[in-house]
């Protein structure tokens, strides 16, 4: 313990030995407990308790450890001893700590130490010398200026009654605003009592496996090659996945109905991975299916709005409403952290999934839905789709051109769309596996065709992201992996 003689300075004014065995060391982390002695007079106690707390937590006062008593604490600390002995008593109470007449003050054995510090277990770019993993938008296009305006002034007309817990489908005034964005950018038919505001595409595909499933349906289709998120987020709500093929035109009819599925996953603007959008053919093919079979097609327009060579083509969904169930997000073109999305889902199934909605989270933030449905209302939202249209189709131009210059005879296939391309090169590259190996050596972080599913005849087939990345890095980029592998 520490002796009255001590300074709360003064950590090595006595020694350990002096300490009767199982007390608490005179250092360590009684240190811990020296801004008591600086701080308010009314703020000591709450100060103490909280030093003490922090102590035992993270394991610096293990349980067992016979505490000073309140008299020879107080002297320590320069405090009142009924300063120590109330904030003793808070703890007792808490758990922390345990006493008994005569026999001190203990750490109790209930506490457990908790780590030092809280892990991040956010995605993070590799730190390669160039990544062209796809999926990531470039971060720094988000519009902080015009974001942080919508925000104060959300913020300055918001009504103390909105901030309540909210409807379970979103605020009335961005569902309206969402149905007015997506009928006149996406074709979409767009009911505003059918809209959920959503955390994501993410969410809206769980809400949608939650409510399959307890409709009896245990399996959906999804596209081989495809995202891997999708049958990771369908796997959440009970659901298996069955990978069907893709030809030229979209997914194969024939093994699709062969399946026996009666859902399905797709992404009919872009394709993800090969790039392709749908064909009308297929397209109406799809629609075929879902009604012969009373179906779902769940549309994923994970980047409908970018198409660099023409009008994006309208949502599968505008054909079929009542066998479309159509879902996007922000994460493309202003930034995945932000967590907003949309779902329009078929009336047939709008009650149960606004319902499982309302148990999963009571509702999207009330203060987000109000600042971007203000963001959109101001024309914030087109131009902030314009812009990165515009800096996505430079980036995409940058990497055909590199790819040219750098790999005589690769060819660029896909629509001229998204944030990716498919890349076949030459088969003098191969094989693949030691062409990956080689580009990771060299710091380049890059993936095959058939890392997201089955490709028939793969070859030297890539899939490179490049919207993260400036049109000189990706130049620079390029270079280094033809250096690497040439």
């Amino acid at each position: 313990m520490m002796s009255s003689g001590t300074s709360p300075q003064d950590g090595t004014g006595a020694s350990e030995e002096g300490a009767p065995p199982g007390s608490a060391p005179r250092s360590g982390a009684w240190q811990l407990l020296l801004p008591v002695a600086d701080a308010p007079a009314r703020a000591r106690g709450r100060t103490l308790q909280a030093a003490l707390r922090e102590s035992i937590r993270s394991g610096r006062l293990t349980r067992g450890t016979r505490l000073p008593s309140s008299r020879e604490l107080a002297v320590d600390l320069g405090v009142s001893r009924g300063l120590v002995t109330e904030a003793y008593e808070q703890l007792v109470a808490e758990g922390y700590l345990r006493s008994g007449r005569g026999a001190g003050t203990w750490v109790g054995a209930a506490v457990r130490a908790a780590p030092p510090h809280a892990r991040d277990l956010a995605p993070r770019s590799p730190g390669a010398r160039a990544d062209f993993v796809p999926g990531t938008p470039d971060l720094s296009l988000f519009p902080r200026a015009a974001w942080a305006a919508a925000q104060r002034g959300v913020l300055a007309e918001l009504p103390h009654q909105a901030l309540g817990y909210p409807d379970p489908r979103g605020l009335p005034r961005l569902r309206t605003v969402l149905a007015e964005l997506l009928v006149r950018r996406r074709g979409v038919v767009a009911d505003p009592e059918r809209i959920l505001v959503v955390s994501g595409v993410a969410q809206a595909a769980t809400l949608l496996g939650f409510v399959l499933h307890a409709r009896g349906i245990r399996v959906v289709g999804v596209e081989d090659p495809g995202s891997p998120e999708h049958g990771t987020l369908y796997a959440a709500a009970g659901l298996g996945t069955v990978p069907l093929p893709l030809d030229e035109e979209g997914p194969s009819v024939g093994p699709l109905r062969e399946s026996g599925v009666r859902a399905m996953v797709t992404t009919p603007a872009h394709q993800f991975p090969s790039g392709i959008a749908y064909s009308a053919r297929r397209r109406a093919e799809l629609l075929d299916w879902a009604r012969a079979v009373d179906g779902l097609i769940v549309e994923d327009d994970y980047d409908g709005d970018f198409r660099y060579d023409r009008a994006p083509v309208g949502a599968l969904q505008g054909l079929d409403p009542e066998r479309v169930a159509y879902t996007g997000s922000v994460s493309k073109s202003l930034a995945p952290g932000l967590r907003l999305g949309w779902l329009l889902v078929p009336a047939s199934l709008a009650e149960e999934v606004v319902e499982r909605k309302r148990t999963m989270d009571l509702g999207h933030p009330v203060i987000d839905q109000a600042l971007f449905a203000r963001f959109v209302e101001r024309g914030d939202y087109d131009r902030q789709l314009r812009r990165c249209q515009r800096a996505y189709r430079e980036r995409r131009d940058a990497l055909v051109s590199a790819l040219a210059e750098h790999f005589p005879g690769a060819e660029v296939s896909g629509i001229a769309a998204g944030l990716h391309v498919i890349v076949a090169l030459p088969d003098r590259y191969g094989p693949l596996d030691r062409f990956l190996e080689r580009a990771g050596a060299a710091g380049v972080a890059i993936r095959g065709l058939a890392q997201y599913g089955r490709v028939p005849d793969e070859g030297m087939r890539l899939v490179m992201g490049y919207a993260h990345l400036s049109p000189a890095r990706i130049r620079e980029g390029v270079g280094v992996l033809a250096s690497a592998v040439g």
